[in-house]
């Protein structure tokens, strides 16, 4: 029977079923809820053992200090109401050691919350396009993880192929973050803690490793093995 106090919190999107199905169809034993900025219950917080950062919309400059480059989001694509709810949840798990996948805007806010700037778009930043392809579907390229990475100890590799569907990036790292992965253009794919060892797991990559057409790959299943593994060691 699947352990009721193994609850892992999933933020809202308009993706949300994709996350929590691809936790829920490779954890034995957990238990997935929905952590909304519409519905924002603190109990519901409260429960869980480790949250994933879903991905979505534009987080507004205003949140980093840098207004003026709102002209360059997507503005039918921010919601500032999310931004401060998901900024919340980051202070309360800083606070009470909750382990945290964030992928795609999940690296963006919380850089954001660890003092760190944005682009609000890659090409107006000079780098390649990193959006999806004119038939909608994910970009996929070539990643490199730093060899001296907590990143490269959980894959086992310094090279592979991610998917891609973003146009902002992170740009100033937030205090007490690394790179840990870069685009061969030089955008960051993955952050992580400078000293993860002090410190409760924090793992923020910029792909999509729940819809990646290889899900046994070690950029895939080994994040999500790690971050599971560190939710059951917290209970």
């Amino acid at each position: 029977m699947p352990d009721p106090k193994l609850v892992i919190g999933v933020t809202d999107c308009s993706k949300y079923a994709n996350y929590a199905n691809w936790i829920l169809a490779h954890s034995d034993g957990v238990t997935v809820v929905r952590l909304s900025a519409d519905s924002h219950d603190p109990d519901a917080l409260k429960a869980c053992g480790g949250i994933v950062l879903t991905g979505g919309e534009d987080v507004h400059p205003r949140f980093y200090n840098r207004p003026e480059l709102f002209k360059y989001c997507y503005e039918d694509d921010v919601s500032e109401k999310r931004d401060a709810f998901e900024l919340e949840i980051l202070k309360y798990t800083e606070a009470n050691a909750v382990p945290v996948l964030g992928i795609c805007r999940g690296l963006q806010i919380a850089n954001v919350f660890f003092g760190g700037t944005l682009i609000p778009d890659i090409p107006r930043g000079g780098k390649f396009n990193h959006s999806k392809l004119p038939d909608d579907t994910d970009r996929y390229h070539a990643v490199q993880a730093d060899p001296n990475s907590w990143l490269h100890q959980v894959t086992g590799a310094e090279n592979g192929i991610i998917n891609s569907n973003h146009h902002q990036a992170a740009d100033d790292i937030g205090d007490g973050l690394i790179v840990s992965a870069l685009s061969p253009d030089g955008v960051v794919e993955a952050l992580e803690r400078r000293d993860p060892k002090t410190a409760p797991f924090l793992c923020l990559v910029q792909w999509h490793p729940e819809r990646m057409n290889d899900q046994d790959s070690k950029f895939v299943k080994n994040i999500r093995a790690a971050f599971v593994e560190a939710v059951r060691g917290r209970q």
